[in-house]
């Protein structure tokens, strides 16, 4: 068996309430290598095409990397995988923290969940062994109480992924959480524990790892702990938020809803960048053995906003999609509603992106007062910014319209509100924006989870990992976007965090600490191939839903149609249209139907994927 497995996943039933084992095929572990990789693999053979997200046949897995839990740099994530109920498509969100690390501890590389149960669950994972628990007393909990819950009644030592009211509620914008702070956010996962009546997963044991050469991973870690890029001091020194002033003038993240221009219309930054967070900063936080560290604990909120001592730091995006999306420069309000988004189960981008999509439409007399339960919904104004996020965790009042993100919202509230909708096929986007960052279109666009910026490309690779292109051209750099991508499919699956992946000095950093710890003489080249397979299964898993790409709507304010007259992005159109038929081509896709060509699809070994595209 290789190293870096556990060997095991459990399949759980919360219908009839039945439990399985089944030992983790050695093929689908070098093919698909763990995560969503896995996670994708096992979905497309076992779910059907058009079940209801929401529903008793859809699936739901949890699953690690071989490197998670391992002494690879960061190997501290698990992923949630499963059908989108925001998008239709496939879903997956992954997280860091310490849960990802304790489920393989606990004996267990992944565990998958079918059915829906009559009454609140949660299953406890202990030395190999796994049962179901009444969760009766722990349904209604947030997710603080909820881990302090279980903790009293298991131990400290156990870790705990679990969804708070908003998932309970099925917000379509729910995260699954662990650590008090660390989230699985995107896609919709929450919603789809929620439906299953599942509240958590709880991970106690000391089962050791098995490695295939455990010197030689230790003397890797050694190696190039000492050799991480500038990056990863900065990460260090001060988080993601030392990206925030900067993203918000030179056209990285978005302003005023995606319509704005930070120069001109946020052009006082300085009370939420970097220095204002690390003041108010108690403590460093690192997920388990990262030897970056780069998020922290919070001093008590004792002004104008409350919150306990140890309320998690927010992060870059969270400070951008209620900062400066918002043009919203009140720090502590940012605190604030990072804390209500935690507690409650929240994808902070997505609850963000709905806040200001709330204020957009009040600006512009769509929605009134009357609608909002009184809340004056103006840009910047961070009292109304923390009210409506609540009433978001609460589903409570105008609460209930916006709990399901932007494209649900706008269908119900209607009158062109659609105009200020900013997502991709339902999926609110991120922080970062493409008229400064050419890639983000592609993966935007043609990524199975849209709407997604950590998904790699030619901007987020190890340096020496692609080929030579102009990055100041829309055409041309389709090779290197297949490369930046699929390599990046193998450090998600693997375990990794993206964090630690673009501090890396080399691609040869994750081909080293996977040949140390599964004992496969693997390179470069391999591991490019392992991610083109799992890039087209995740692929072909939304074209049997009848999900195109090619067809999805992208915002035009992403795309700057028109384009800006102000501001370091003025006068950018982004020809996204170059950029996704280069990388149509480049991965062998049709440019039209976005279909696998049936020779790629044998050739990557899908042949039961080629047998249902091409019947």
């Amino acid at each position: 068996m290789a190293g870096g497995y556990m060997g095991k996943v459990l399949f759980v039933n919360l219908t009839n309430g039945t439990l399985r084992d089944e030992p983790l095929d050695d093929g689908l572990r070098r093919d698909f290598i763990g995560g969503y990789g896995l996670g994708a693999r096992i979905l497309f053979s076992q779910q059907k095409a058009n079940v209801d997200p929401l529903g008793a046949d859809s699936i739901a897995g949890f699953l690690t990397g071989p490197l998670t839990g391992t002494p690879a740099l960061s190997g501290s994530r698990y992923v949630v995988v499963g059908k989108s109920p925001l998008t239709g498509g496939w879903g997956d969100a992954n997280s860091g923290g310490y849960f990802g690390p304790q489920l393989k501890f606990a004996g267990y590389d992944g565990v998958f969940f079918t059915g829906i149960s009559e009454k609140p669950v949660y299953v406890y994972l202990n030395e190999g062994k796994a049962e179901l628990r009444d969760a009766s007393n722990l349904w209604g909990k947030d997710t603080f109480e909820t881990e302090d819950t279980l903790k009293s009644e298991h131990g400290q030592n156990i870790e705990i992924a679990c969804i708070g009211p908003a998932g309970e509620g099925i917000s379509l914008i729910s995260a699954v959480m662990n650590n008090k702070g660390r989230a699985a956010g995107r896609s919709g996962v929450g919603a789809i524990m929620g439906s299953k009546k599942l509240k958590a997963i709880v991970a106690s044991g000391q089962m050791n790892v098995p490695l295939a050469d455990e010197t030689r991973a230790k003397e890797l870690r050694t190696k190039y702990m000492a050799e991480l890029l500038p990056v990863a001091q900065m990460f260090r020194a001060m988080g993601t938020s030392a990206l925030t002033a900067a993203s918000a003038h030179s056209g990285d993240s978005p302003v005023k809803n995606w319509g704005g221009v930070g120069v001109v219309d946020f052009p006082n930054v300085d009370p939420i960048a970097a220095a204002a967070i690390m003041e108010r900063q108690e403590k460093k936080y690192a997920c388990w053995h990262c030897p970056i560290g780069c998020g922290g604990h919070m001093k008590e909120g004792t002004g104008e906003y409350k919150y306990e001592a140890g309320a998690h730091k927010p992060e870059y995006e969270t400070l951008c999609m209620f900062g400066s999306n918002c043009l919203n420069n009140n720090v502590e309000s940012i605190i604030k509603v990072n804390d209500i988004c935690n507690r409650y189960g929240l994808d902070t981008i997505s609850t963000g992106a709905t806040v200001a999509f709330a204020i957009e439409c009040y600006e512009n007399g769509i929605i009134s007062k009357s609608d909002t339960d009184g809340i004056e919904m103006t840009w910047g104004n961070h009292q109304s910014i923390v009210a409506m996020t609540e009433k978001i965790a609460k589903r409570e009042g105008f609460g209930e319209i916006l709990a399901d993100g932007v494209r649900v919202a706008s269908s119900k509230i209607g009158n062109d509100s659609d105009l200020y909708a900013i997502h991709i096929q339902g999926q609110e986007l991120p922080a970062h924006d493409p008229k400064l960052g050419y890639h983000y279109a592609t993966t935007y666009r043609m990524d199975a989870t849209p709407g997604r910026h950590t998904q790699g490309s030619e901007g987020l690779a190890p340096p020496d990992l692609l080929p030579k292109f102009d990055r100041k051209s829309y055409s041309g750099r389709a090779e290197a976007h297949r490369i930046g991508s699929n390599f990046n499919h193998v450090m998600n699956a693997a375990g990794l965090c993206m964090f630690m992946y673009i501090s890396l000095p080399s691609a040869s950093v994750l081909t080293d600490f996977m040949s140390a710890v599964t004992g496969w003489d693997v390179t470069t080249e391999e591991l490019i191939k392992t991610g083109e397979r799992i890039a087209n299964i995740r692929h072909s898993f939304n074209l049997r839903e009848g999900l195109n790409p090619i067809e999805f709507k992208v915002p035009d304010r992403s795309l700057g149609e028109p384009a800006q007259k102000e501001g370091p992005v003025a006068g950018v159109t982004v020809d996204e249209s170059t950029m996704v038929q280069e990388y149509l081509k480049a991965m062998d896709w049709d440019s039209k139907s976005a279909r696998p060509s049936k020779e790629k699809l044998l050739e990557l070994g899908l042949a039961d994927v080629a047998g249902e595209l091409w019947p």
